[in-house]
């Protein structure tokens, strides 16, 4: 029945106008049906306790009739939200269990059950990503950026644990969660929509509890006093009781008190045009005007369900109403009249019924009912709000409240766009109109999902006043000093927040991919614990078939690897592959070392796409040798080498029958060779070597360092040669280990590699410390630079380390305690001052025919050229004469023509090239592309770059650019029009196969790009304020005109903003003879008289403005500004040009005058006038013509009557 009912409606509600009685009645229908089904729902038996009651509606709310208003839909969009998003679960056990410990009626409890059981039309909760916080391990950013993280889970615990006093702290716990997860996640990812329907269920949840929490919490506390006789409970719910009656039969006195109100001797209705919103058909343009619609009905139906909370949410429509009307509407019509005399009457109906009580009673319910009441206080303090909430705030205050040196309010003239009447050629040339007050209402209305989009829509509004307004306005100024403070707020709060949208710095992430890649491979083992690598390791670092190739080997690479050499991964692989092919080339099929080269190369590709995840991380031209490649490679290999293989057999197997044979005819054997005798000691060249000591060993290369070995035997041979025989100690540098490991400083490993070395190799006495002795003793008689630290022994066949337990030190060695301890400093394993010179691959010039290509030019796809390798698509920075920044090209064709290179392709230019208005914010290294497509020789070719789109900018980087090299382009720069316009994407090129690719590292998240004011932004207001210094003595008389138009507080301003440019109509008047002229940079004792830059507007404008106020007497300051305005832009073109004439030739007179007064008066600057104490009066304009002002003379003045003296003659200078 609830279904067809709603259906009946909404056929009614879309065929009829809504303002028909069909519509109306339609409206009726419904809410008398909820109405009197909800009291079915409810309708329980009188006598009951309160807990038994709470339980049952509890129960009962799970097919209540809000529940099934949500599984049936309605025309409403509350409810068709609710009806395509939210089923509650009847037999979760988290609700068991909470039921078990807290009373499901409770409200705390509800609003946590509404947002956990949402589900969305498919049937999935909505709240599965919100039950508990994100892994630590996985997601480690999440707790850098995320102060105050928050779950289900914890929300859950802190109920159970009663630590929820009233609704508002859950909602507060609820709705910081889904700041978080928006804050976290990108706009467009499924949490932050799950995180936005979540939040729309809540809101909705509180005003179903608001609704019906109070008369139900009434009924109980009624019930549950008729027992105990309370007579304190009793008077307190009567007070609240008639509290409530009082304030709806206040609201409904403010009503009819607008309703009622006729016009006098007429006697028509004042509300009529007011009772419902305008027809979509007819004015279709009101809804873009007016974002928020407003009528008197919807004012009723609130009142009537008692949707408002307090008496001021009642007001706060009516004031909406009123301004919309105002806003919409011509001044001086009909409704904008109306609109003024209701919103009077509505204010005087409320001082006349008084004070509201709201603030008597607010203390005066009982704690049930405090936690019942779901509404937020007033007065809500800034812990109840977002962080992104007070960001926002934050923001708009800063730009409101900024005032100039004179303390006026800047920010008042965008509080309000002008109406339509006043300037229609404004909404003519401004595409989105936007006003602070609407910016207000979108961060009430939560609309912004951070705090970007609100510096976004403050950019816009600045750019809409400087676009319409002349550049000479104070407005224009008053816009760019606002966008000003907006981003250095924004970049204050940026100061305090981690992360921002900062990319990773690639290179370093590449090179710890390759030494984890590198580790990997050296430590994989067989079933046995075999590293597969030891069977590689004594391969030569010279291929001896090349002998002309530089040695290459494990050591190598791990050398290379150390020294960040690496910064692309084709190149590791192509080393790596050269090693293991080394490997099988030199050995045969059936050995060891083939089968184990085999086994790692195709090891190290699967680990390689492992780490990569096949190109969704690092996408390297390296991918395409897959383990099909491979192993085709090795059985072409196999099937190369076999027959040679087969022949050495049969070689081999005929020289050892041989060899039998020689045997079998002389059977004599060799003797056995002499037995050795150890020593415990052993002198050479007047040292004495002991068994147990430490020393230094010489290497077999000499680029190393010398081998550490603890002689453990002693011996002379046959021929008088002495040897030792000891085990090796390991460096960190000689070892296998992760990049993350630390060393402490001179630490060594014990290894398992013994070898004997004969004596004359020693180099000197070193002495290896257990770690527990090392920190507090030291030997004598030994540098400290040869005393290292051993903690731990390292196993060269399984890469591992393993702690000392046992230590057995040298005897006959002394040691003292050290003066001071040595402190415990572990450092890490990679050298950071090694040289980092980069290990590229050998490419090769890659060049191509061209069809209709010049004659004599040989092009190429790829190019070397002063140590670049340079292909068709990259981007180069170009030498520019005169330019502070070098500007960026893109080489579309390449070619050598009598051995010049040259290449040819479109030029990217920077912003301050560009023709913009100051307020236009730009990305962080964006540039944009022009028309001017050039051919420069290399020579100018300065240094390589790369231009990307936005969605790769906000994606990925090339693996081998800096940061600082990567641009951001999503625009073209149109010279002709001085406008900027996006395009899809640059041009793409097909090249040769033998062009090497780049590598290009994708981010796992995508970044977030700042934007930077306009580079012109700050030259532009310095302009403007050293243009307008001459002006500022008139700011001190502005002061007494906003006095005058009754704003003792704050300076005067109009309350609609006008993009006009008459806050500069000032010209230069000599003021009363008991004020003192002030001259900014000159002394007083010279009195210089300031100077104008005059122009053919100020010109105009000082002429205008006293005709005007002649006309309209009673205007203000502000109102006259915008007409002089208004007049100068519909003024013809040849009017203004003469008027520029004329402005020249004053700033010309103006010139000769002065360097005239300067030889001729003794105080040069200083009108005669002025020294003798005697000023003219000024002219109908506020002008001073003659000597005593040389600005103007009688021949500038048109002949008009002349108007008497005022304030507003003597300053010209507007607030815009």
């Amino acid at each position: 029945m609830a279904k067809d009912v709603d259906l009946l409606v909404k056929n009614a509600k879309t065929y009829n106008e809504p303002g028909s009685q069909v519509f109306k009645d339609a409206n009726i229908i419904k809410k008398v049906f909820i109405q009197r089904k909800t009291e079915i729902d409810h309708a329980e038996p009188t006598k009951t306790s309160v807990r038994i009651k709470n339980r049952r509606s509890a129960q009962g709310d799970r097919f209540s009739a809000i529940t099934l208003a949500l599984q049936y839909g309605s025309e409403n969009d509350e409810d068709a939200l609710l009806s395509g998003s939210v089923h509650y679960d009847e037999g979760e056990s988290e609700a068991e269990c909470l039921s078990s410990s807290m009373d499901m009626g409770n409200p705390v409890f509800q609003l946590y059950e509404a947002v956990r059981g949402g589900r969305n039309s498919q049937g999935p909760l909505l709240s599965e990503p919100f039950l508990q916080l994100p892994s630590r391990k996985e997601y480690p950013d999440y707790y850098q950026q995320i102060k105050h993280p928050i779950a289900l889970q914890q929300i859950r615990e802190k109920m159970k644990n009663g630590e929820y006093e009233s609704v508002e702290q859950m909602d507060s716990d609820l709705t910081l969660m889904f700041e978080n997860a928006k804050c976290y996640n990108v706009p467009t990812s499924g949490i932050s929509k799950r995180a936005l329907r979540l939040q729309q269920i809540l809101l909705l949840k509180k005003r179903e509890l608001l609704r019906r929490g109070d008369e139900e919490e009434q009924e109980s506390i009624l019930s549950s006093d008729t027992g105990t006789g309370s007579a304190t409970k009793r008077k307190r719910l009567l007070l609240l009781c008639s509290h409530k009656k009082n304030m709806k039969n206040r609201m409904k006195a403010l009503y009819a008190a607008v309703t009622e109100a006729r016009e006098p001797g007429t006697n028509r209705r004042l509300c009529d045009l007011f009772m419902v919103k305008p027809s979509k058909k007819d004015y279709a343009d009101y809804y873009k005007v007016i974002l928020e619609p407003m009528d008197l009905k919807t004012i009723e139906h609130n009142v009537r369900s008692k949707r408002y909370a307090t008496e001021e949410a009642l007001m706060d429509d009516m004031r909406l109403m009123f301004r919309n009307a105002r806003h919409y509407n011509e001044e001086g019509s009909q409704v904008y009249n109306d609109a003024g005399i209701l919103e009077k009457i509505v204010k005087d109906k409320k001082k006349e019924l008084g004070a509201s009580p709201e603030e008597d009673t607010d203390n005066m319910g009982s704690p049930k009912l405090k936690l019942r009441k779901s509404g937020v206080s007033p007065k809500k303090s800034n812990k109840c709000l977002t962080p992104l909430q007070q960001r926002l705030n934050e923001l708009y205050d800063a730009v409101r409240n900024y005032t100039d040196a004179r303390g006026r309010r800047i920010s008042t003239i965008f509080l309000r766009l002008p109406s339509r009447a006043e300037l229609p050629d404004y909404y003519a040339t401004i595409k989105r109109p936007i006003d602070m007050e609407r910016l207000r209402s979108h961060m009430a209305g939560g609309r912004y999902q951070d705090v970007d989009a609100l510096v976004e829509d403050f950019a816009v509004m600045f750019n809409n006043a400087c676009t319409y307004n002349e550049p000479e306005s104070l407005i224009y100024r008053d816009a760019l000093l606002l966008h000003r403070v907006l981003l250095d707020t924004r970049r204050l709060q940026e100061g305090g927040e981690e992360g921002g949208g900062s990319p990773p710095a690639v290179g370093p992430v590449v090179m710890e991919l390759i030494r984890n890649l590198f580790v990997s491979v050296l430590a994989h083992q067989d079933e046995e614990g075999r590293c597969y690598s030891d069977s590689l390791a004594e391969i030569p670092a010279q291929d001896p078939t090349s002998p002309e190739s530089p040695p290459l080997n494990f050591d190598v690479i791990r050398a290379n690897i150390d020294r960040g050499r690496y910064r692309r991964l084709d190149v590791f692989q192509e080393h790596m592959f050269n090693v293991l092919e080394k490997a099988r080339r030199l050995h045969r099929t059936d050995s060891e070392i083939f089968e184990d080269a085999v086994e790692l190369q195709q090891f190290f590709i699967k680990i390689r796409d492992e780490l990569c995840k096949n190109g969704e991380i690092l996408l390297s031209p390296a991918l395409s040798y897959t383990s099909k490649h491979q192993h085709n490679d090795v059985e072409q290999e196999k099937r190369e080498k076999l027959p040679k293989e087969i022949e050495e057999d049969k070689l081999k197997k005929e020289e050892e029958n041989k060899e039998e044979g020689e045997k079998a005819e002389d059977p004599a054997g060799g003797g056995a060779g002499p037995e050795r005798t150890y020593r415990q000691d052993c002198s050479f060249e007047n040292r004495t070597y002991h068994v147990g000591d430490c020393v230094y060993v010489q290497p077999a290369e000499a680029n190393l360092k010398p081998h550490i070995v603890c002689i453990e035997r002693l011996w002379e041979d046959e021929a008088g040669e002495k040897w030792l025989y000891g085990c090796w100690f390991y460096r960190p540098s000689e070892t296998f280990h992760l990049a993350t490991r630390k060393f402490l400083k001179q630490e060594v490993f014990k290894s398992d590699y013994f070898n004997k070395v004969p004596v004359s190799k020693i180099l000197a006495k070193c002495m290896v410390m257990f770690v527990k002795d090392y920190f507090k003793l030291q030997p004598e008689g030994v540098r400290p630079e040869d005393v290292y630290v051993c903690e731990s022994r390292y196993s060269a066949r399984n890469k591992a380390f393993k702690k000392i337990k046992m230590w057995a030190g040298p005897a006959g060695v002394r040691f003292v305690p050290r003066d001071v301890p040595l402190p415990v400093i572990r450092v890490a394993s990679i050298v950071i001052h090694q040289s980092r010179e980069r290990v590229s691959t050998e490419l090769e010039d890659v060049p191509v025919e061209m069809s209709g290509g010049e004659p004599g030019c040989q092009y190429y796809d790829q190019l070397h050229y002063n140590n670049m390798w340079l292909k068709v698509g990259d981007c180069v920075y170009v030498q520019s004469h005169g330019l502070v920044k070098p500007r960026v090209g893109r080489i579309e064709k390449l070619w050598v023509r009598d051995g010049v290179a040259f290449f040819f392709g479109p030029i990217f230019i920077h912003p301050e090239e560009t023709g913009h208005e100051p307020t236009r914010m730009f990305y962080k290294r964006e540039v944009f592309l022009s028309n001017v497509e050039e051919a420069c020789p290399m020579t100018c070719v300065i240094g390589k770059c790369v231009v990307s789109s936005f969605k790769d900018y906000l994606s990925c980087r090339p693996t081998e650019v800096s940061e600082e090299d990567v641009f951001l382009c999503e625009s073209r720069y149109i010279e002709s029009e001085k406008q900027m316009k996006k395009f899809k994407g640059l041009k793409r090129f097909s090249l040769h196969a033998k062009v090497v690719d780049d590598e290009v590292y994708y981010f796992r998240k995508l970044i977030v790009p700042q934007k930077e004011p306009s580079p012109l932004l700050n030259k532009k207001i310095e302009e403007l304020e050293l243009k307008l210094a001459d002006m500022d003595e008139g700011d001190e008389d502005l002061d007494d005109l906003e006095d005058e138009d009754e704003a003792p507080e704050t300076p005067s301003m109009p309350t609609i903003q006008t993009p006009l440019a008459s806050d500069l109509d000032i010209m230069p008047y000599t003021p009363p003879p008991q004020s003192t002229p002030k001259a900014k940079g000159v002394s007083k004792k010279e009195g210089a008289k300031r100077k104008v830059n005059m122009s053919g507007y100020i010109l105009f404008s000082s002429e205008m403005r006293s005709v005007i106020k002649t006309r309209h007497p009673d205007f203000s300051f502000g109102e006259l500004s915008r007409l002089v305005g208004t007049e100068w832009r519909n003024l013809e073109a040849p009017k203004k040009v003469e008027y520029e004439e004329r402005a020249a030739r004053v700033v010309e007179r103006q010139e000769k005058e002065r360097a005239a007064q300067q030889q001729a008066s003794p105080r040069a600057g200083t009108p005669v006038g002025s020294m003798m104490g005697v000023v003219p009066s000024p002219s109908h304009m506020g002008m001073m013509p003659g000597p005593g002002n040389p600005f103007l003379t009688e021949t500038d003045i048109p002949n008009q009557p002349l108007a008497p003296k005022h304030p507003d003659l003597q300053c010209l200078k507007g607030s815009g």
